[in-house]
C-alpha cells in the first residue's frame, strides 16, 4: 500500500505507479502515484494532485525527471493524453517544466513551497474570518488549534 503519510485516505486504490527505485519499499522511502477508480475527481487531477504533494514534500528533487507520458500512461493503464492533460496542468503551475526532445523535469524554482503557504496561510485567514464572524472566540479558536498538537 501507499506511504501513510502521503495518502491517508485512499482505501481502494486499482492503478499504482511506483515513481522511486526498482520495486516499492517503504522502508526506502519509496512512494507510489496511486489512482482511485472510485474518486469523483477526474483522473489527470489525481495525477496532478499526487505529483504536486510528492513535489512540494521534496520527495521528487529540482530538475529530476518525471516518467515520459507513454511509460506513465502504460504503467497507470490510462490514456496517454491524460497523462499529457496532468503535464500540462503542472506545467501552467510551474510545477515542472518540459525539454523538447528530453521529456518533463521538476521545477528548480524554490518558491513553490513558499507560493503553497502563502496559498494555505491566506485559505487559514479566510476560514479564522468565517468562523469569528459565526461567533466563534478567538479563545475557542486558540484552544481548538492547541488541541491539534501539531
Amino acid at each position: 500500500m501507499a506511504s501513510a503519510f502521503l495518502y491517508t485516505n485512499c482505501t481502494i486504490t486499482n492503478s499504482t505507479l511506483n515513481i522511486v527505485g526498482g520495486g516499492y519499499n517503504p522502508q526506502k522511502g519509496d512512494v507510489m502515484i496511486i489512482i482511485d477508480y472510485k474518486d469523483t475527481r477526474p483522473i489527470y487531477e489525481q495525477v496532478v494532485e499526487r505529483f504536486k504533494a510528492l513535489i512540494l514534500k521534496g520527495v521528487m528533487q529540482p530538475d529530476e525527471q518525471l516518467p515520459s507520458v507513454r511509460n506513465l500512461a502504460m504503467e497507470l493503464s490510462i490514456n496517454p493524453n491524460t497523462i499529457q492533460k496532468a503535464y500540462t496542468e503542472l506545467e501552467r503551475q510551474d510545477f515542472i517544466y518540459t525539454v523538447k526532445g528530453r521529456g518533463s523535469f521538476v521545477s528548480g524554482d524554490g518558491k513553490l513551497v513558499e507560493t503553497r503557504r502563502q496559498e494555505c496561510l491566506e485559505e487559514i485567514l479566510r476560514l479564522v474570518r468565517e468562523v469569528l464572524e459565526l461567533g466563534m472566540t478567538k479563545m475557542e479558536l486558540t484552544l481548538e488549534i492547541e488541541k491539534m498538537q501539531v
